[in-house]
């Protein structure tokens, strides 16, 4: 029989900000991994629609003109970028939260998308949303 107490725990070693090791108890946390794939261009837009309105708004930026000199695009593309705006807010969400391209082109581009946010009803907007999925392989119905 040993003199002392044996003590068996698991251990595992951090890096803190300062780049010192730390030693933590239990095992080492399982890092997150991305899901494969790539975000959408037209969530990205979407979410940089929400972000230029944001700006104007809060006034850190003066108008559109303004942001397409900061962001080195035409007067044109930032008004297409920003009646994303013009669609119905649950539309919006959904654009936002599109599954992933994991290959090929994008399902759905933003030239699917003017004619829905040029109409001005929602409920009609919702309706022609409705067809671009259908007609759209992203949603499961239609093999590319």
């Amino acid at each position: 029989m040993p003199d002392g107490l044996i003590v068996t725990k698991r251990i595992h070693f951090t890096n803190t900000n300062k780049g010192r090791r730390q030693i933590k108890l239990g095992t080492r946390p399982v890092r997150n991994t991305l899901p494969s794939g790539r975000v959408p261009r037209i969530s990205r837009l979407m979410a940089l629609a929400i972000k230029f309105d944001g700006l104007v708004r809060s006034d850190a930026v003066r108008d559109q003109g303004e942001l397409a000199a900061l962001g080195h695009v035409s007067r044109p593309r930032v008004t297409q970028i920003m009646n994303l705006l013009h669609l119905a807010p649950d539309i919006q969400a959904e654009i936002l939260f599109l599954p992933r391209v994991t290959s090929g082109r994008d399902p759905v581009g933003d030239h699917d998308l003017r004619p829905i946010a040029s109409e001005v009803e929602w409920g009609k907007q919702r309706r022609m949303w409705q067809k671009v999925q259908r007609d759209c392989c992203v949603f499961g119905r239609k093999t590319v």
